[in-house]
């Protein structure tokens, strides 16, 4: 069975016009995903998922394979795993059997073709049959419950150091991996036996403003991405 990388990318967006397709560095934000998925060893095939036309030209010319996205599954309230399940029933219909389904999204395009291919092969050590990925957090946080603030995840009345606190991570977007099955059965790219894949936390940035844009970008040359 194959590995199969599906990167959902609709047209519309709230914050940024036509953000999947805007220019990151040389190429448009889409494309940084799907050079990643390709430079990934463990990667056989690389799908888009799409209702946008523009898009969808795009990614083929980078290589990536096509699949139509219906217009109710392309709406701002439609989740990502009615899109991921929409774009796996195509593939299978098409007879292709997958053995884990890496889910890319593109307002994370530091990570790299190498970190996909780590993730994959801790999946498989780990025999989990869902990954996602995260960043280390040494963050004191707090929440409000009726007005009433309360420490989350130390005790305020005494504080700890960071360092003697228990390893907590932050999700980060970057790459998801899941069984089909796990799908199917729940619903959610995320079930059963779960892996925790840790990144850098400047890996770890998303794209959803303008000045994300910038400080991506930043990144991405110092880094010589």
């Amino acid at each position: 069975m194959m590995n199969m990388a599906i990167i959902p990318a609709r047209g519309g967006s709230k914050g940024i016009a036509k953000k999947n397709l805007k220019i990151l560095g040389d190429k448009p934000l889409i494309a940084h995903s799907i050079i990643d998925a390709q430079e990934a060893k463990l990667v056989d095939q690389v799908y888009v998922t799409t209702d946008d036309l523009e898009i969808a030209s795009v990614s083929r010319e980078y290589g990536a394979e096509v699949i139509q996205r219906p217009p109710e599954l392309a709406t701002d309230t439609a989740s990502s795993e009615k899109a991921l399940f929409h774009a796996v029933s195509e593939i299978e219909e098409s007879g292709i059997n997958s053995e884990l389904i890496v889910f890319l999204q593109c307002t994370s395009p530091l990570r790299t073709g190498l970190d996909i291919d780590r993730a994959i092969a801790q999946i498989r050590a780990e025999k989990a049959d869902s990954l996602l990925s995260v960043s280390p957090s040494h963050r004191f946080l707090w929440h409000q419950v009726d007005g009433v603030a309360k420490s989350i995840n130390y005790d305020y009345h005494s504080r700890p150091r960071r360092q003697d606190m228990n390893p907590q991570y932050m999700e980060n977007g970057s790459i998801y991996i899941f069984k089909p099955w796990v799908l199917k059965k729940f619903k959610n790219r995320l079930g059963g036996k779960i892996s925790l894949f840790v990144m850098n936390e400047d890996q770890s940035w998303e794209i959803d403003s303008l000045e994300d844009f910038e400080y991506v970008e930043f990144l991405m040359k110092r880094s010589h991405l």
